[in-house]
């Protein structure tokens, strides 16, 4: 039987202390990238597996984080999960995924079931923008998408208007002058934000009022026989997602409309479901999740080695341009 490699025989493979060697794989210390990458490389070649449970029992830490978190579809909480799990694996930290379901109940079964774990800290996310009260926990937490109302918390979100300015840059830059808006509820934060800056920015060449509605295809569908029998000469229609961006190009097919040569279709979300499947393919602001999971992820473990920080960091957004507004390439 192959004898398991210890942490002095990845340490002296990488030609670094056993103390190193350590910090490296734990994630901890103060270490350049390159002897991290040196040590990690050296444990793979080994086989080197950490004993996760003695080092929870010395440090008194269970290396677990959770992911509290009320999007059951996981449409959010998915891509900020990966973006978590990236930095937290490094460390060799696992992450436990609870689903409120939008229960109150439910959410604070979970709380007093992670402090009792004694998990090492929880990020709170979700599938609104809304900022949210805050949750009661002796233990590191950080808001991803929806700020915590406590500005003394760390929050991490999505830059909405700069997203939806973006859109109608490219558009106004594309030439088009005649641009409507679509969205959802108007008592969404990220719709009535997003509505908002498009018509700003958009100014005189905004077309009536953003229509509000419900976050479906159905909804995109019927606000396009709306603007054309108020607007005829729109040549454009930005939307407050991708899904109802899909049913606005659907609709427009049906009526003998081409995208874009007739009138150019916006998304937001870059959700691929929606966004790759839609004829033709919809032009959209990607909200780099996997980015704000990482970002949350760093600030949780700042927060667990005891250097917690405060307030909101508002993250950018990327406009990735298709074919509903550029046309075939």
């Amino acid at each position: 039987m192959r004898q398991q490699s210890r942490i002095v025989d990845v340490a002296a493979l990488a030609g670094v202390s056993a103390g190193t060697a350590s910090k490296a794989l734990n994630n901890t210390g103060q270490l350049s990238a390159a002897t991290r990458e040196r040590v990690r490389r050296a444990a793979e070649q080994l086989g080197f597996t950490p004993d996760t449970r003695g080092r929870a029992l010395s440090s008194g830490r269970t290396y677990t984080v959770a992911l509290l978190t009320t999007d059951s579809s996981g449409r959010f909480s998915i891509p900020i999960t990966r973006g978590v799990e990236d930095v937290l694996s490094a460390g060799e930290l696992a992450t436990i995924l609870c689903d409120t379901r939008d229960d109150p109940l439910r959410e604070q079964h979970y709380l007093r079931s992670l402090v009792a774990r004694r998990v090492d800290g929880i990020v709170v996310t979700g599938r609104r923008t809304e900022p949210r009260a805050p949750i009661d926990v002796p233990l590191p937490v950080v808001y991803a998408l929806a700020a915590s109302t406590d500005p003394g918390d760390a929050s991490v979100i999505v830059d909405d208007t700069g997203g939806a300015v973006s859109v109608v840059t490219h558009l106004l830059g594309l030439g088009r002058s005649r641009i409507a808006h679509v969205t959802g509820p108007p008592n969404h934060r990220s719709a009535a934000e997003r509505a908002r800056a498009v018509a700003t920015t958009a100014g005189g060449a905004f077309v009536g009022e953003p229509l509000f509605g419900e976050w479906s295809e159905r909804w995109g569908r019927q606000a396009v026989d709306v603007l054309l029998r108020s607007h005829p000469d729109l040549d454009a229609i930005t939307c407050g997602s991708d899904q109802l961006a899909r049913g606005v190009c659907d609709r427009l097919r049906e009526l003998g409309k081409s995208v874009p040569a007739d009138i150019a279709v916006t998304g937001y979300d870059n959700w691929s479901v929606m966004a790759l499947a839609s004829r033709p393919p919809l032009t959209s602001v990607d909200l780099q999740l996997e980015q704000l999971g990482r970002r949350t992820a760093n600030l949780l473990l700042d927060a667990i080695a005891g250097d917690p920080q405060h307030g909101v960091l508002e993250l950018p957004t990327q406009l990735i341009p298709r074919e509903s507004t550029l046309g075939m390439s």
